[in-house]
């Protein structure tokens, strides 16, 4: 079994909300790419849609959108992402993944693409509430 940290951003208030996924839920999310467009339902947000923005492994090499696949790779890097330099013409080989979601990536970022008919904090909120009265 596959465990995610889900980071998911509200543009609309400027809040961010730390979403843990695991499960079957976790493992519908292997395999998309970054850029499309999941079902809030994965993270416990039905009727929205995320946009996944990109994420990071358990050592934090960051994942790239330009570059296919999963795996870890070594690129020389000009300033730019994952890089900047710290003098005009400076480059250097840096870690980073490829765009898609694998059993290797930790963190997930989202942004929230179509909002639903509950707010963000309500539907984080109930299944705590719920296990509270239990």
């Amino acid at each position: 079994m596959v465990d995610f940290k889900t980071i998911i951003n509200d543009a609309k208030t400027g809040k961010s909300y730390n979403v843990a996924v695991s499960g079957h839920h976790a493992n519908s999310l292997i395999g998309k790419n970054i850029g499309e467009i999941v079902d809030g339902i994965f993270v416990g947000l039905p009727g929205y849609k995320l946009k996944i923005t990109g994420g990071s492994d358990n050592t934090g090499v960051p994942m790239r959108s330009d570059m296919p696949g999963n795996k870890r790779r070594m690129l020389l890097m000009a300033d730019g992402q994952s890089f900047h330099e710290k003098y005009p013409g400076q480059r250097k080989r840096v870690a980073v993944r490829g765009a898609t979601i694998s059993q290797s990536i930790v963190q997930i970022n989202m942004v929230v693409a179509e909002y639903g008919p509950k707010s963000i904090e309500d539907c984080l909120a109930e299944p705590a509430e719920s296990s509270a009265e239990n």
